[in-house]
């Protein structure tokens, strides 16, 4: 008797142990992203990040205006909520919803999001003065689209990520992360420089650096861009902190946002894996 009550009470007092510690484990936070230029806050999902993010550098690496990033953000919201679907409607796939059948490559090179954004991009510069038509318009002439008014409905919203994401709006991207810290700096400047093409790349201990000195003519909007490609994919690439002009961002405290930091830098963005 006195054995099963023994080891009765060392279950309860088991159960209690881990009751405090599941308890006291900080709880999983929903991972997401917002840009907040003027009255838009625009909210979008991790993978979403990732493409816009991507589409925001391809488009610098090509030397096109941000409105061609606004068009390409706003076509992809319409034809797959920027995801990279491998279905759709008849052998339509992609971020675009591009199909073989008309002539836009094969199913894999569609569904490769780099060929996909670079093929979106090579038609948009064939339309002539699309940086000066409306969305709506433009957007059709790429896609041919059976729905052509349906691209205004993400304007505002791509228009904000474009602004954050080309670095034209300050700190006005940011995301709220699971901390990790654990990536490689390797892994880093290889993703930087598939986004932005050879650019220059210091890695350190733990460190990587993106030096601005020489960048021409927007350093600001350049070093905003990388900034924020780096909070977008942060999750992703496991990134610990951001910094850049004087502000901060940290995935440990990332429901914060940018914060000030006068360490920061301006003439260099600053990511770290701890």
């Amino acid at each position: 008797m006195r054995l099963r009550w023994a080891l009765l009470t060392a279950l309860v007092v088991a159960g209690v142990l881990v009751g405090i510690v599941l308890t006291d484990r900080e709880p999983k936070r929903s991972e997401y992203c917002t840009a907040d230029v003027g009255a838009t806050h625009a909210q979008i999902d991790n993978e979403q990040a990732r493409w816009t993010t991507l589409m925001a550098a391809i488009a610098q690496r090509r030397g096109l205006p941000p409105r061609a990033t606004t068009i390409a953000i706003a076509t992809a919201f319409q034809e797959s909520r920027i995801h990279n679907l491998d279905y759709g409607d008849r052998d339509s796939v992609g971020l675009f919803q591009q199909r073989p059948s008309q002539g836009w490559g094969t199913r894999e090179q569609i569904l490769d999001p780099d060929y996909a954004i670079n093929t979106f991009y090579d038609s948009l510069a064939k339309v002539a003065g699309y940086e000066s038509m409306v969305i709506t318009d433009a957007a059709q002439e790429v896609q041919r689209s059976g729905f052509p008014g349906a691209y205004a409905h993400h304007e505002d919203y791509a228009r904000a990520l474009a602004s954050a994401l080309r670095g034209y709006s300050a700190a006005a991207f940011t995301c709220t992360i699971n901390p990790t810290g654990a990536g490689r700096v390797d892994d880093i400047r290889d993703d930087l420089r598939d986004a932005y093409g050879d650019i220059t790349v210091r890695t350190g201990d733990a460190l990587v650096e993106i030096p601005l000195s020489g960048v021409a003519p927007d350093v600001d909007a350049r070093g905003w861009s990388l900034a924020h490609y780096a909070v977008g994919n942060a999750s992703r690439l496991e990134i610990a902190s951001v910094s850049f002009d004087g502000l901060r961002w940290t995935a440990e405290d990332s429901p914060a946002g940018w914060v000030s930091d006068a360490s920061a830098k301006p003439d260099r963005v600053e990511i770290r894996l701890h």
